[in-house]
């Protein structure tokens, strides 16, 4: 990656911790792509997000995904553009993001368990957010 790594807004780094959880397990899923669509969309934390900016973000997480220090680089990253209060938002929308094709695999849950640490989520608070995104996530 170049020198000149972009500065993220908070809601690019929200928008980033999502990306990176979908590549996590080396396959991004339709379900996935819409799951981070809608939250976009909808979610009042977006709101005024200039979506013209997502290409820009996903590229910079895959060029990180692809450097040796690069996993360590985007955690500076967010937690550089993120406001420690909206750290649990992180987590919750990476679980979000995770639950959304309906399995999680063994590299999405090491990596989830890589967002609690590198953003301090409290165990406790971390295992109410997950299970809220299994329910939301359900399937008849």
């Amino acid at each position: 990656m170049s020198e000149d790594v972009p500065i993220f807004s908070a809601q690019d780094a929200l928008i980033a911790v999502m990306v990176a959880v979908s590549v996590s397990d080396e396959s991004i899923r339709t379900s996935e792509l819409v799951t981070i669509e809608g939250i976009v969309d909808h979610l009042p934390v977006f709101s005024g997000y200039d979506v013209d900016r997502l290409p820009r973000v996903s590229r910079t997480v895959f060029d990180l995904f692809e450097e040796e220090d690069g996993l360590d680089a985007l955690f500076g990253l967010v937690r550089q553009a993120l406001p420690a209060r909206l750290f649990e938002t992180a987590y919750a929308l990476a679980c979000d993001v995770a639950a959304a094709d309906g399995r999680l695999l063994e590299s999405e849950l090491r990596f989830l368990e890589e967002i609690r640490h590198e953003l301090a989520i409290d165990r406790l608070h971390g295992a109410a957010i997950e299970r809220g995104a299994r329910a939301r996530h359900m399937t008849l």
